[in-house]
């Protein structure tokens, strides 16, 4: 019987030995491992970097306070609370990664909407808080910019009243929370520290021999007019008048002799340029025994460096301004010329029509 021929024997694959196997094994776990920490360090530098929330109500910004004291925990949830962030526990895990949970600073933030986690902790880190600005007007009573302290809603604490002349004038940079005052007392400096500048460099010969009689004499120039120009032809008079013995006659004296510098409301009384205070400069001889307000830095220049005029008079003008004079004969020129202005003014007032309802 013939039989078939049995064909080539089938060859087994070759198998891989327990080394070869390892090595496989670990190079593709490597490989996962890898894969996985791409996935996860994008999507920590999305979450750092990428846009965070946006602002609410279609706003440009969102305004944060972090309290004095916070630690990171409260931080985070302040942030988030506020919209500022998404996740506190992603805010903490980033903080202490990056070392910024060492450089933490209190105050007011204002954020972009969809600040990112970076901006966000920049932020912070840096201290970059929101710095308001608080005016205090020229020529206004001690009184009376310490009323603007108090009615500061983002300020803290009470101020009290300092002498008068004492404050500087001037717009400050105050942030939330700051102490009323500490703020106070960086306007008092400012004043301090303008006026010795001013005094070391005052002009020769002047009838004052004191800083606080430059004050004075600043805050009656501050109150005689508004015109900037005009400050060193008024000093002049007020100076001109001093030395000459000449009473200086000023109106606002007489107001701040009456009221401590609250408006009148009308014009002065001619009782009342008669009546007797300290302040009455048509009565009393020099200047008043204190500052009738707090001068500027133009007044305060002015009263140290007046125009060097011959003038001992002036009068309004009918522009804003005023018409100065060196004699009294061209003076009253000048008051017959403002009188018929007023005069004028009042007759176009007295026949003009009134409107109605």
């Amino acid at each position: 019987m013939s039989g078939a021929k049995p064909g080539p024997a089938r060859k087994r694959p070759p198998t891989l030995g327990p080394l070869r196997q390892l090595t496989v094994s670990f190079v593709s776990a490597t490989v996962t491992l890898v894969v996985l920490i791409l996935v996860v360090v994008a999507a920590a530098l999305w979450l750092y970097d990428g846009p965070g929330p946006a602002a609410a109500h279609g706003l440009g910004s969102t305004v944060v306070v972090l309290r004095p004291g916070a630690g990171l925990t409260e931080i985070a949830s302040s942030l988030r609370d506020g919209g500022v962030i998404r996740s506190p526990a992603v805010f903490e895990a980033a903080a202490q990664v990056t070392g910024f949970a060492r450089h933490l600073k209190a105050g007011e933030y204002e954020f972009p909407t969809r600040a990112s986690l970076a901006q966000v902790m920049g932020k912070i880190r840096r201290g970059e808080v929101v710095r308001h600005m608080i005016t205090i007007p020229e020529g206004l009573t001690s009184e009376a910019a310490v009323d603007i302290l108090m009615d500061t809603p983002y300020l803290a604490g009470a101020a009290p009243i300092p002498a008068e002349g004492a404050i500087l004038p001037e717009t400050y940079q105050v942030l939330r929370g700051e102490d009323r005052g500490e703020v106070l007392q960086r306007m008092i400096a400012a004043r301090d520290a303008l006026l010795r500048a001013l005094w070391a460099q005052r002009a020769p010969d002047l009838p004052i021999t004191t800083p606080e009689q430059a004050v004075t004499l600043a805050s009656i120039i501050e109150k005689e007019t508004g015109v900037p120009d005009e400050r060193p032809k008024v000093a002049a008079v007020m100076v001109n008048r001093l030395r000459q013995h000449i009473r200086l006659q000023s109106d606002p004296t007489i107001i701040y002799g009456l009221t401590r510098g609250k408006p009148l409301g009308r014009g002065i009384r001619a009782s009342e340029l008669t009546g007797y205070t300290p302040y009455n400069t048509y009565l009393i001889d020099g200047l008043p025994p204190t500052p009738i307000c707090n001068p500027g830095r133009a007044s305060l220049a002015a009263a140290l460096d007046p125009a060097h005029t011959a003038d001992l008079y002036f009068v309004a003008d009918g522009t804003g301004g005023h018409a100065f004079s060196a004699t009294l004969e061209q003076h009253q020129k000048n008051v017959d010329r403002w009188r018929a202005i007023e005069a004028k003014a009042a007759g176009q007032a007295a026949t003009s029509p009134k409107r109605s309802g």
